[in-house]
């Protein structure tokens, strides 16, 4: 076994294709459904707002998709990224399992994001877009779509959810530094989010919200096309990088594959990006991983959610997808992990948890910053708010293996680094971040809202 820290691979490694699980499912996910009649929805519903080589990779029964050449060129700025033997988080926890964390950060947006933004980009730049709205929870994915735009000399409209647009003042400006457009969500600029500032004044936003206003102003403007950072199949097909990536690393170090791969989701995107790869090969038989989703106990859609028919915005303008979901219409509180804050979760991943191919756990967002502190003074990396959720979930299976003695080894993402995020450690260091009690009363509200189907 390698005696490395850091396992890195040259730029000829980046991976050429990107890798599709659902011909490997024992079943295919339920399709998207049009909300008026109920149908599933084809090319036709989905083109005012994707690119048509989106939708073909959206609905593909191909295992391996082609990366295009130039999106490769782009990816040269910092992948292949870097993953790390954790060895001063494994001293500092007295454990004899080996931890290891693919590291994200390195992007030029700080985070996993731009692994999709980029293509996402380049589709539509080749088919004529002029401008592509989006959503944003912590700024990572809006950071990464301004990034990527600026790449191909799209315009960019953001709308950031309200909480972590007054929470992190340092990814607008980083977006307006790409040339981005950003709006604090709800804003007046769009029906959508009117009706909620005047239902709701001090709405501090949700994903769903935002997600409204961007697909609205998208489908009012033929030039105009919109882009999702998570969630959808070609987003998370896009992310696939990270796991294959991974594989190899793996091979180079002389480890053997890990038996628990853990992840942090709120759409999903980064966890499935590290695990699909895995999972193939335990579906393969060639490797059996224990799987592990953590989410926030505040927005617990797996955990607390029902697997149903669902809008995946508030205001009802997109189709119906069958997820986990806590209700189109539920406000999760501001927890510092923005990019979490989402009522429905991946319509594949859904459909996969019930499959039973991996298994989910909720963590309170204390207990995430205590794990991120444990990590930064041993690995030096400050995380995210996000990934700070699978560290706590990685610590506490280490503390396991040394109470048990098993030399497990294990895998997470670090997804991105906090640099922005020091508003919320300062809260966390004077003892002022909240746990928050999600009532299940709360959750049965919005629930009551679901649409009705067939």
């Amino acid at each position: 076994m390698d005696e490395r820290t850091k396992i890195t691979l040259d730029e000829s490694e980046i991976p050429r294709r990107w890798y599709n699980v659902i011909p490997d499912l024992p079943a295919p996910p339920p399709p998207p459904l049009h909300p008026g009649t109920g149908q599933p929805v084809g090319p036709e519903d989905l083109a005012p707002l994707f690119p048509m080589e989106l939708i073909r990779q959206e609905v593909s029964g191909e295992r391996y998709l082609d990366i295009p050449d130039e999106v490769i060129d782009v990816y040269r700025l910092w992948r292949p990224t870097p993953l790390f033997r954790a060895r001063r988080l494994e001293q500092a926890l007295g454990t004899p399992a080996r931890i290891y964390y693919k590291y994200e950060g390195v992007s030029p947006a700080g985070s996993h994001k731009p692994n999709t933004a980029v293509p996402q980009a380049f589709y539509n730049a080749a088919e004529g877009t002029r401008r592509l709205t989006t959503e944003t929870g912590a700024g990572q994915w809006g950071s990464a779509l301004a990034f990527a735009c600026a790449q191909y000399g799209i315009d960019c409209e953001v709308w950031m959810v309200r909480a972590s647009y007054d929470q992190k003042p340092h990814r607008r400006t980083l977006m307006r530094t790409w040339g981005a457009t950003v709006h604090a969500s709800p804003s007046p600029v769009t029906a959508a989010g009117a009706k909620v500032l005047a239902d709701h004044p001090d709405s501090p936003g949700s994903l769903g919200i935002a997600i409204s206003e961007a697909v609205e102003v998208a489908a009012a403007d033929p030039n105009t096309r919109y882009a999702l950072g998570s969630v959808l199949n070609h987003v998370l097909l896009h992310q696939t990088v990270i796991g294959e990536e991974a594989l190899k690393q793996f091979a180079a170090a002389g480890e053997r594959l890990p038996d628990v791969v853990i992840g942090c989701t709120g759409g999903g995107s980064n966890f499935a990006g590290l695990f699909l790869p895995f999972l193939r090969e335990k579906l393969a038989g060639r490797a059996d991983p224990v799987i592990r989703a953590v989410e926030p106990a505040a927005c617990p859609s797996f955990t607390r959610g029902i697997y149903a028919y669902d809008f995946g915005d508030t205001a009802g303008f997109t189709p119906l997808m069958k997820m986990h979901t806590l209700g189109h219409d539920f406000i999760p509180d501001p927890v510092h992990a923005g990019g979490l804050r989402y009522h429905g979760m991946s319509p594949l991943l859904s459909h996969m948890y019930e499959l039973g191919l991996f298994e989910a756990v909720a963590k309170q967002q204390r207990e995430c910053f205590a794990a991120a502190v444990t990590f930064a003074k041993a690995e030096g990396i400050l995380p995210a708010p996000e990934p700070s959720h699978a560290l706590a979930a990685i610590i506490e299976e280490a503390k396991r293996c040394t109470a048990s003695g098993e030399e497990k080894v294990l895998l997470t993402a670090l997804c991105g680094h906090g640099h922005f995020d020091m508003t919320a450690y300062e809260r966390y260091l004077a003892g002022e971040i909240p746990d928050f009690e999600l009532s299940q009363s709360r959750v049965d509200a919005a629930l009551s809202s679901l649409p009705t189907v067939g």
